[in-house]
């Protein structure tokens, strides 16, 4: 075995891989070597490599302890070997100050360890002349039974944008999430779950995938309602003002977002109204100003950045990404970067109180949602990274996996295999960092939470990295510290009693759903792959342990399966990969039409004759009640299957061939509609039974 192929093994490096069809494939030099080297490792020749490995032996042999040791309540915890024996006194101040002393217990092979400790929480150890955080974190994270008990939960998924409400520009509003979530409420529905709402970018309003933000610690500002602070008629008066009534107004009919327009509209509308911010009531003064101080050095950094992209795009030739940008402005903590937000003190303090705004109307949808009755309320969407040119790789580069992106290699679902275009934490950064950007993201999308959707949860334990240039085939899986990362989801789901759901679709490895299931992370299921030797799984033997869904927001829905609109557009979009044909999709879809009618005849929820290919309702009805009749603590039924729509919000492995994450619902008034309440009523009723 050569020193790059033992390095990449000592770094959590996968040199080999087994695709969906069971082939065994290798992992390329240059992608070893791609790899290591966004790791911060050496591995030019064969003699860089061998010095990397002896600096990594030697780093285990000297009892370093890492920044952050994190351990179950009532186990113990290793620290390494401790010869001196004195030396094995250890002091633990507890976060609430109190003071535990005590001393390592050494094993006849020299391992020590320390514990059991049952202290649930963030504390400080003094041990071997070394001072670090020790969090002792709970078993499993907070669940549903924790929240109600047995109760069976139910709920929807939307898209923000997608929701149609008075006034909001055709692009959505966190006042008209609010609204909806406080009618859904009071019709029964315990929960929301709502794409990404993370920050995108301020100066290129063509980037409005909620999947590739530029910052998910902070907020998508579009969706600020700016009549929540300045009032409707402010608003109303500013669009006459800027000749831009009639514009809104087109664009609140559109079938579909058009995000440029809508978002330069909001925008300017916000400029124009922020412009009058002094005159605000003092009190609101006085929060965004403790929003601005809470939020530290990190807000400080993504307002300088939005203002330092808009300034550098102005240029000839634009410059959108970060590195391209003179070096000095690389550096969010150079003299020239503070000289420029000095003199650019209005543009960015714009940015600040534009994510205090967001803020505000996220916290009153999820306010409004916990009126209404539901339990959770609102489940956030954490997105799988973020785009290497956005705010948080520019103010945090160090954290981050230069020169790879998040991705997945071809599977059942995408043969071609998927390259995101993401960044993603350098594992090494999350250790020798003590965790802290891994925590800030956790409680920024718990904030206004009562549940956390973790997008491609595979990734807490192996991550897919594909080197910039290359294809998605051209990939390797990077391990990270998942019961590490575990158990801080566990220990922060606590404190914001807060649900957690991982979306473990796709390429699982063995044995990681089963990791899941104890750790408290509710799985998802979903009824297309719910299958028993090709049947589909009636609802009575669906897991415990999992979220069940009609679909998600990257398959099709119920309609959209049943008329084979997905077929339609996987043909016209050529995403046949090599063994697949349309012809065969089809063949396979008239054969599933009858699986499926006859499961839904079987469980009870339809009878008769199967429907027409073009006649969906009576299978919308029929796979809404299907899903809410398992016996999974939490159903969630998206928005479109219960308006029956036949489009799909978003086709995985395509950018601008497909409208992804523009199409809106085709009315505001869905709670009116007979269909819809009944639809829901029977939703609420399976989910009473049993």
């Amino acid at each position: 075995m050569s020193a790059l192929h033992e390095l990449a093994i000592a770094a959590g490096l996968a040199t080999h891989w087994i695709d969906w069809q069971g082939v065994h494939r290798e992992v390329s030099l240059t992608t070893l070597q791609a790899v290591l080297g966004a790791l911060g490792y050496q591995v030019d020749d064969e003699q860089a490599c061998v010095r990397e490995l002896h600096r990594l032996g030697a780093e285990r042999d000297n009892a370093r302890l890492a920044p952050m040791l994190v351990v179950r309540a009532g186990e113990t915890v290793e620290v390494g070997r401790i010869a001196d024996e004195a030396a094995r006194a250890y002091t633990l101040i507890l976060e609430s100050g109190a003071r535990l002393t005590g001393s390592a217990v050494c094993s006849s092979n020299g391992l020590c360890s320390i514990g059991p400790f049952d202290t649930i929480g963030y504390h400080a150890l003094s041990l071997n002349g070394q001072q670090v955080q020790l969090a002792v974190v709970p078993p499993r994270a907070f669940t549903v039974q924790d929240l109600v008990g047995e109760r069976r939960l139910w709920g929807l998924t939307a898209q923000i944008y997608s929701l149609r409400s008075a006034g909001d520009g055709g692009i959505g509003s966190y006042a008209g999430l609010a609204d909806f979530a406080r009618s859904l409420g009071e019709r029964g529905a315990d929960a929301l779950a709502v794409s990404p709402v993370h920050a995108l970018f301020a100066a290129d309003v063509e980037r409005f995938s909620p999947y590739s933000p530029s910052s998910r610690l902070f907020l998508n500002a579009l969706h600020v309602d700016l009549a929540e602070v300045f009032g409707r008629a402010a608003v109303d008066a500013a669009l006459a003002a800027e000749g831009l009534l009639e514009e809104s107004a087109r664009l609140e009919a559109e079938p579909l977002v058009d995000w440029p327009a809508a978002a330069k509209i909001r925008l300017r509308l916000a400029r124009v109204l922020l412009a009058g911010f002094d005159a605000l009531p003092e009190t609101q003064c006085e929060d965004c100003a403790r929003f601005v101080a809470d939020g530290g050095a990190s807000l400080r950094d993504h307002a300088r950045f939005e203002a330092l992209q808009a300034h550098f795009l102005a240029q000839t030739p634009p410059l959108w990404h970060w590195q391209d940008w003179p070096a000095p402005f690389r550096d969010p903590l150079s003299v020239e970067v503070a000289a420029f937000a000095e003199a650019q003190a209005d543009e960015v303090a714009f940015h600040l109180r534009l994510q205090w705004l967001a803020d505000l109307g996220l916290k009153g949808a999820q306010i409004a949602a916990k009126a209404g009755g539901m339990a959770i309320g609102l489940i956030s969407d954490l997105a799988v990274g973020a785009d290497g040119g956005g705010s948080h790789g520019w103010s945090r580069p160090q954290d981050f996996l230069q020169g790879l992106s998040v991705g997945a290699p071809p599977d059942a679902l995408n043969a071609l295999g998927q390259c995101w275009g993401l960044t993603a934490y350098s594992p090494r950064a999350l250790i020798d960092g003590a965790y802290a950007p891994f925590l800030e993201l956790l409680r920024a999308q718990l904030r206004h939470a009562g549940g956390l959707r973790i997008d491609h949860v595979i990734g807490l334990g192996r991550l897919w990295l594909v080197p910039d240039g290359a294809g998605p085939r051209e990939g390797a899986y990077l391990q990270y510290p998942i019961d590490a990362l575990f158990g801080l989801i566990a220990l922060e789901s606590w404190r914001h009693r807060a649900v957690i759901i991982g979306e473990d679709m796709g390429t699982v490895p063995d044995g990681f759903r089963q990791r899941m299931s104890p750790a408290g992370i509710l799985g998802m299921r979903v009824l297309w792959f719910e299958r028993d030797w090709g049947l589909f799984i009636e609802p009575a033997r669906w897991p415990l342990d999992v979220v069940s869904m009609t679909t998600t927001h990257d398959l099709a829905t119920v309609a959209g399966w049943w008329t084979a609109r997905d077929i339609d557009w996987r043909a016209q979009l050529a995403l046949y990969g090599e063994g697949q044909s349309e012809a065969s999709d089809r063949a396979s879809r008239e054969i599933d039409r009858g699986k499926l009618w006859a499961a839904f005849v079987h469980a009870g929820v339809a009878k008769g004759e199967m429907p027409a290919v073009n006649a969906p309702t009576t299978i919308v009805d029929a796979a809404c009640a299907y899903v809410a009749a398992t016996p999974s603590p939490l159903a969630l039924i998206p928005l479109e299957d219960l308006l029956g729509v036949i489009e799909q919000p978003n086709v995985p492995g395509t950018i601008d061939e497909h409208p992804n994450w523009r199409r809106r619902l085709p009315a505001a008034t869905a709670f009116e509609d007979d269909l819809i309440t009944d639809r829901m009523k029977h939703i609420a009723a399976m989910r009473r039974v049993g």
